[in-house]
């Protein structure tokens, strides 16, 4: 494995993991506000659409390869 493997391995689990702990956060969020259930449909579209743009950002520069 080259050096540029692993870099490319390590991002896109490092970039996971914070996903997943994003994703534990808003739960988290929703749960001890008591936002019910629109509540956290709310949260998980407002604060999940970061993370999409973000995923979105990355699938097209691979597509353009930049």
């Amino acid at each position: 494995m080259t050096f540029h493997q692993f870099e490319d391995l390590s991002l896109n689990l490092g970039i996971g993991a914070l996903v997943l702990y994003m994703m534990f956060i808003m739960y988290k969020l929703g749960k001890e506000s008591g936002a019910g259930g629109f509540g956290m449909l709310i949260i998980f579209i407002s604060l999940g659409l970061g993370i999409v743009g973000f995923a979105v950002k990355s699938i097209i520069q691979m597509l353009v390869q930049v």
